[in-house]
């Protein structure tokens, strides 16, 4: 990686930053707006949805997603912030794109 290709959030926190922005958005708007493959979006969110950070609930034939607003970041550094924290000062915040 060039020195300025890196970013703050990791794969699953832009994961999380979209679905936090659109409960119903499609694991391939998800790949597209983070640059990563369809799959290795359906790993985080299902890796997400497996530690309690996500709910994935079935509708019709597609899912929506819900953040788990209390929860809070793993790593000890963070670990008095929670996601509803997190979600609210970011998912709000849109690029130049938009």
């Amino acid at each position: 990686m060039s020195a300025g290709a890196w970013t703050f959030l990791s794969n699953y926190g832009h994961v999380l930053v979209c679905l936090a922005r659109d409960p119903d958005v499609r694991m391939r708007d998800v790949s597209v707006a983070v640059g990563i493959t369809e799959r290795a979006v359906q790993q985080i969110v299902s890796e997400l949805v497996a530690q309690g950070y996500v709910e994935k609930e079935k509708v019709g034939r597609r899912n929506r997603y819900r953040v788990v607003r209390s929860a809070h970041f793993r790593h000890h550094l963070e670990s008095a912030v929670s996601l509803g924290s997190f979600v609210d000062l970011v998912a709000g915040a849109r690029g130049p794109a938009d």
